[in-house]
Order: structure tokens, then C-alpha cells, then sequence
């Protein structure tokens, strides 16, 4: 296992990515910050030189769905870090309508961010990767992608399933090809957040704290895939997949 020094983190202001911000902070690695509230990112910033002087933080404004910026922002960022070894896909969106009624504009959003932003994300690194032939490409996906889900969730789990599927090829290539770029796919259950506030009484939803330290402890091991926390996610997600339909979509 390689030693990522220098990680970027996209959706980095809130949520998972600003924990994983600070965890790999407190790790001794130089970070490349990127999101669309700056102020927050600003405020990340501070916190962790303050807390680390001697670790390197870059913040750059990134809106994923301007496909353009996403090149650019990678670019960027690589030069101020000197270079990227681990590039972190998390930037996403939970919100969704069921299908067919009247909210396809909801519905788009979460398809555009979650599945083509982060096209758009694999490709900027990937292409960073290839050419110095090494990194660590790794996407953010969710339990949500292990089936179908019912209203709500609809768009939401078919996109992160999508994002598992896109991370799968990508790992398939590099395996046939012997390319030395690793590929991993997180699959979070519920991990309290900011943006989760509202659904305090979820079952098996997990603190920030422990699901971030077990997201970060899969990232380090550079295993292809994870489901964090492994309890009680990992016999779940057997279960998903093997439940009849009627059951999982309780």
C-alpha cells in the first residue's frame, strides 16, 4: 500500500468530505479543497493549519456540474499541491421525487450531479492518473446502489449504482491493463451529517465520527471495495441484494 500524501476532496465545505478533510489532515497529508460555498471552505482551511501548520491546504471554488471548471479545478490544484496522488469523487446530492410525479426537475438534478458531475470528476483524474501513470482514484457511492429502491430513493440509489458500476470498469481496466492506479468504491450506510439533521431517527445510522473513521480506514487500505461501517453494513448489504424486492423496499 502506497502512502497518498497529497489528496484532493471535492464536496469538501460540509457532510463527509469535510470530515474526511479533517481525519486526513490530522494524518500529516496535504489537501486539495474544492466546493461551491467558499466561505466554508475558507473557514476549513483555517481550522486545519491551525491545528496542522505544517500541512499544505489549497481551496478552489468548484460548482461539479460546470464540466469545464471540474478539468480546470483539477489542473489547479495539482500545481498547487505540487502533484495529486489520491483523488476522492464525494461531491453528490440526496434529493429525489418518485418517478412521475410532476418533479423531473428534482429528479435531473440529482441525475446531473450524481452521475455525469462525477463522470466528469473520474475523467479529470483519471486523466491526471494516466499521466504519471499512478494515484488513487476513489468514489463515493452508498448502500442505496445495492437495488432498486422505492420512491424517494428512486433516481438517488439508480445513480450510485451507476457510479459503482462506472468505478468497477475503471478498476477492470487498470487490472487488465496493469496500470498501477488504484480504484475504490465507498458504499456508506447512514452516517449522521449535517444534511441528514432531519432524519435524527433513522435506524443504523451511524455519528459522523465513527462512519467518516471507518470511510478513511477503507481509503487507506486502497480496498477495491467498502461498505462502511462494515457493522452493520456489510451483512446488509447481503441481504439487499438477496432479499425478495418487497422487502428491501420496506
Amino acid at each position: 500500500m502506497t502512502v497518498r500524501s497529497k489528496i484532493l476532496i471535492t464536496g469538501a465545505s460540509s457532510g463527509l468530505g469535510e470530515g474526511m478533510a479533517r481525519t486526513f489532515a490530522a494524518l500529516g497529508r496535504d489537501l486539495a479543497l474544492c466546493a461551491r460555498r467558499t466561505d466554508r471552505l475558507q473557514a476549513l482551511r483555517e481550522e486545519l493549519l491551525a491545528a496542522h501548520p505544517d500541512t499544505n491546504v489549497s481551496v478552489r471554488s468548484l460548482d461539479v456540474n460546470d464540466h469545464q471548471q471540474v478539468f480546470n479545478a483539477f489542473d489547479m490544484l495539482r500545481t498547487d499541491l505540487g502533484g495529486l496522488d489520491r483523488v476522492i469523487v464525494n461531491a453528490g446530492l440526496g434529493k429525489g421525487q418518485p418517478i412521475g410525479t410532476g418533479r423531473f426537475d428534482v429528479n435531473l438534478q440529482t441525475a446531473q450531479t450524481n452521475f455525469t458531475a462525477a463522470l466528469a470528476q473520474c475523467e479529470a483524474a483519471m486523466k491526471i492518473f494516466r499521466h504519471q501513470r499512478s494515484g488513487h482514484l476513489v468514489v463515493v457511492s452508498s448502500m442505496s446502489a445495492m437495488r432498486g429502491l422505492p420512491r424517494n430513493l428512486t433516481t438517488y440509489a439508480a445513480t450510485k449504482a451507476s457510479v459503482s458500476a462506472r468505478a468497477e470498469g475503471i478498476r477492470a481496466e487498470m487490472t487488465i491493463t496493469r496500470t498501477p492506479i488504484a480504484v475504490t468504491t465507498i458504499h456508506p450506510g447512514y452516517i449522521a451529517t449535517d444534511l441528514s439533521a432531519g432524519a435524527a431517527k433513522t435506524p443504523m445510522m451511524t455519528s459522523t465520527e465513527k462512519g467518516v473513521r471507518t470511510m478513511v480506514r477503507a481509503i487507506e487500505r486502497e480496498s477495491s471495495k467498502a461498505k462502511v461501517p462494515a457493522w452493520p453494513w456489510v451483512p446488509m448489504g447481503f441481504l439487499m441484494r438477496h432479499l425478495p424486492l418487497r422487502l428491501v423496499a420496506r
